[in-house]
């Protein structure tokens, strides 16, 4: 494969289709002829942002509901010079909740989604199949990751409980892309293999014009040379 690829290089044609599971992801993090990421590499970047603002607004919200209450509570004997410097203070309370609790969840939420779609999208471009299974493993190796530090039972706990995300968080994918009738995989295959037909197609155009020039151009010099032969025949 890789003389192939050389070969089709030196001679200036288009490089052959990724063949092996390596090569297929190898290209997820490579630029196209735009500078541009693959669709699904993309896909992942704003998945993990989507992800870290859930969870901060998860962990967060509550977080400054509950501080902005206990300020409240713990400050009726306190005095205050207005009532505008008591909803500001109750406010600066709970606003130091939100950071601090909404940054804990946003890491933590941002990293599952991120690993969690490099597992999947990965075994789906190296097996080069969309399938459930793909969830499930790749839930089962984040859930671990995650817990690993509890020790063998937290590593069970967690390979469970990502293989519970997984399922039927794949299940649903699967769903949206039996709507849309083709996974990001097949998607992905379709558009290589036209584009690849495609170049394909203006390297032989090319590569027949420049055979005609040249048969041209050998006629043309051949012409003279019979000329004088025809001279050096006649005299």
């Amino acid at each position: 494969m890789a003389e192939l690829r050389g070969a089709r290089a030196a001679l200036g044609g288009p490089a052959p289709l990724p063949q092996t599971g390596w090569e297929r992801l190898r290209e997820l993090w490579r630029r196209d002829e735009q500078q541009q990421f693959p669709e699904e590499t993309v896909n992942m970047a704003k998945a993990a942002f989507t992800a870290g603002v859930v969870g901060w607004l998860y962990g967060g919200l509550p977080a400054f509901v509950s501080a902005r209450k206990a300020f409240i509570e713990s400050s009726h004997g306190e005095m205050f010079q207005n009532r505008a410097d008591a909803v500001q203070s109750a406010h600066r309370a709970g606003l130091r909740s939100f950071i601090r609790y909404g940054w804990r969840w946003s890491w933590r939420v941002a990293a599952f989604a991120t690993i969690f779609n490099v597992v999947s999208t990965g075994l789906s471009a190296y097996r080069d199949k969309t399938t459930i299974s793909n969830f499930a493993a790749a839930g089962a190796f984040t859930g671990a990751l995650f817990r690993m530090h509890l020790g063998l039972q937290g590593l069970v706990g967690g390979i469970v409980f990502g293989t519970a995300f997984g399922v039927p968080a794949g299940g649903l994918l699967m769903a949206m892309y039996g709507l849309a009738g083709e996974t990001l995989q097949e998607k992905r295959s379709r558009e290589r293999r036209e584009l690849y037909e495609q170049k394909l197609a203006e390297w032989q155009s090319r590569l027949s014009m420049t055979e005609i020039l040249g048969q041209t151009e050998s006629n043309a010099q051949g012409r003279p040379e019979m000329e004088r032969a025809r001279e050096l025949k006649s005299y």
